[in-house]
């Protein structure tokens, strides 16, 4: 990425994760385009960085993606980066054998469909720009899953794969297909990951990640996730799953 001249799209760019990689890349020069469902956030952020442009979204209707694909690349036709960072976490208990399959479609619809059909809507264009790049966010836990986040850490393990597959067949192309596997980071995805200390504050992992972006990695892995993304390679994955998951945590 050319963080000084790119046009980046980045969805749940109102808070957390996705708001920090917005003005660190507005700061840089970048023009900023952020979504999501919330227009008073989204208006918020916009209004503390002028020059940011912002639009309503639901990625987990295709619908809306489709009809918001169409004006943005209509209105920034000069469009060629897309982060697709819109996601929710949620815990969920399977102990009981009896399923929240709301909460778990939710969490589908969102993380997974919402990268899918966002990507369907918006590569097109990518394709028609001489260099262009599109973003899927995964992480570390796709890797090794928290057990208490199971469809969560699913999602993001097909986010992995399918992002695998995706580079494959664009390796020809003018896109190039990058992976963000964030670790825990002190932001509000879920309740408490704000205040645990185990979090990697957002300041540090935007200014890590940003610094990966323009290198070119093609995975955007800050040195703390490490430990999750090379438990395999390493030969310790029992032992890294166990760690991750040896304290109880409560359910909402």
């Amino acid at each position: 990425m050319d963080t000084a001249k790119d046009t980046v799209l980045i969805t749940g760019g109102g808070t957390g994760l996705g708001r920090g990689l917005a003005e660190a890349l507005h700061a840089r020069g970048a023009k900023v385009i952020i979504a999501g469902r919330r227009a008073d956030v989204l208006k918020k952020v916009a209004e503390a960085n002028p020059g940011m442009a912002w639009y309503t979204l639901d990625v987990a209707d295709p619908a809306d993606i489709t009809a918001f694909a169409a004006k943005l690349t209509a209105e920034h036709p000069d469009l060629n980066a897309v982060v697709s960072n819109a996601g929710i976490m949620k815990a969920e208990d399977l102990s009981s054998g009896t399923f929240d399959m709301a909460k778990m479609q939710e969490i589908v619809d969102i993380n997974w469909w919402g990268t899918v059909r966002l990507a369907d809507a918006l590569l097109p264009h990518l394709l028609t720009r001489p260099k262009a790049t599109f973003v899927t966010v995964s992480s570390g836990l796709a890797f090794v899953p928290l057990a208490f986040t199971p469809t969560y850490s699913a999602t993001k393990a097909a986010i992995h794969s399918w992002t695998q597959s995706l580079r494959h067949q664009l390796r020809d192309s003018s896109v190039k297909v990058v992976e963000w596997a964030p670790p825990g980071v002190a932001t509000d995805l879920m309740p408490g990951h704000a205040e645990d200390p185990a979090s990697m504050p957002l300041d540090e992992f935007i200014g890590e990640s940003v610094g990966l972006f323009e290198a070119g990695h093609d995975e955007v892995l800050v040195e703390r996730v490490g430990f999750l993304r090379n438990a395999e390679a390493r030969g310790d994955y029992a032992k890294t799953f166990g760690i991750v998951n040896s304290h109880h945590r409560p359910l909402d």
